[in-house]
Formats: structure tokens, sequence, C-alpha cells
């Protein structure tokens, strides 16, 4: 959105919280700024480019949204929209104290996936934590496949994750596993227990639409909602 719409959108994470409990069929929804991932401080702050995570009831529910005042009044602001339907592929940890995706059997998926971390960061242990993302953030963008990555939040600190989308499962393999970055922080998020709440998920990306930065991460079509 225009710099110039950067307060309404402020004011609008605050006030759509109770509008978003309100629409039918939503089962699970979050407000989310965004960054670039960087470091995980207000540094990676991102005001232009907001989001939301929304679970619904049924298809039909969530095709509904885009006719809902919530959408429209971010559609009155923004200059650019991309949306992506996604399809549980893996789930575990908790959000807010919920299991927002349920409990899915791992399945084989060929085609485009998209990854979803989330934590709340202990504060005891936010320092470590900070000074152990850098290295792989750099790394991350070393690893064929991924076609685009941003950080999202409930809050510019302490409430952070990341969400990204990949070529393949096997190119998300790539990076989680093989990684030497990336393995030593999955080692320490364990000895150093950073997270007080945590959650990973892994997705079939079955649609998208739009574009981010002027370049359409996925294309991938299917029923295309109204307004976009």
């Amino acid at each position: 959105m225009p710099g110039r719409h950067v307060g309404t959108a402020v004011l609008r994470m605050a006030r759509d919280r109770a509008r978003l409990r309100a629409l039918p069929g939503l089962r699970f929804a979050k407000l989310l700024g965004t960054g670039d991932g960087e470091t995980f401080t207000v540094r990676d702050v991102t005001p232009r480019r907001w989001g939301l995570l929304a679970t619904w009831a049924s298809a039909q529910d969530a095709a509904g949204f885009d006719d809902s005042a919530v959408s429209r009044s971010w559609s009155r602001i923004s200059t650019e929209r991309w949306w992506a339907e996604l399809r549980p592929l893996a789930s575990r940890g908790r959000w807010s104290g919920r299991q927002p995706f349920g409990d899915p059997r791992p399945v084989r998926h060929d085609g485009p996936v998209a990854a979803l971390t989330r934590a709340r960061i202990a504060p005891r242990k936010a320092v470590t934590f900070w000074r152990a993302v850098p290295p792989v953030s750099a790394d991350l963008h070393e690893v064929d496949g991924l076609r685009l990555a941003i950080g999202v939040g409930e809050a510019p600190v302490g409430l952070q994750g990341t969400f990204s989308v990949w070529d393949s499962a096997a190119a998300l393999r790539e990076f989680a596993h093989r990684r030497p970055a990336h393995q030593v922080a999955v080692r320490r998020t364990t000895e150093e227990r950073w997270y007080a709440e945590e959650l990973f998920a892994r997705f079939a990306v079955v649609a998208a639409h739009g574009t981010v930065d002027g370049r359409e991460p996925v294309a991938l079509t299917g029923p295309t909602p109204q307004g976009r």
C-alpha cells in the first residue's frame, strides 16, 4: 500500500480483529505485520505490507471473504494484493494454544509447497535468539527453489515467524534438513529453549493469484475471488 495509508492500516489491525470474528465459517484468523526476516527485530518491519492468515469451515466460506467489509476496506487502500489457497500437509505445535490446521497426516505432494513457522519467543531468551537469526536468513536466499520468503508477526517483537513458498517439498527439505546454518539453529532451539510456544506447518499450494513486489511467486490458477 502507499505510505500515506500506513496509519490507516495500523488502526485496522486493531479494529478488524472483532470484525473478523463475526464472519461466517471463520475458524482461526491472525492479522499479521510483515518484515524482511533478516533479524526478527523492529529493524525488519515492512510497514507497507500486511497479511491475513485464516482457516475456514468450507471453501464456500473462504470464497465469501472477498465480499466482506474487512476485505473491501483493505482493497481500498492497497495497490497490490496476493493470496494463496493452501491445504495442510503437516502441522505440529500450537498457536495461541490452538492447532489451527488440525493434525493432518503427512502425505506426498507434487508441486509448490508453502511453509509457515511461528513462535512466541521466551523473553529471557530473546537476545540469544536474535543473534542466531542472521546466518539462517542469509543462507535461506542461497537455496534453489525458493519462490517467496516473508517475515510475519502479530507484533514487531516476540511474536514472529516466517512464511515461504517453494518449488517443491524436496526444495524445502533441502533447506530445513541439509543446510548447516539451519541445522545449528534447530539444535539450539531445543538446547536453549528459545520458544515459549511454537508451530511449524507445511501446505500444498492449491491456487494463487496476484503479485508481490510486481512478481507472481506462484502461477497456479484456480477459482478467482471477486475483486482480485
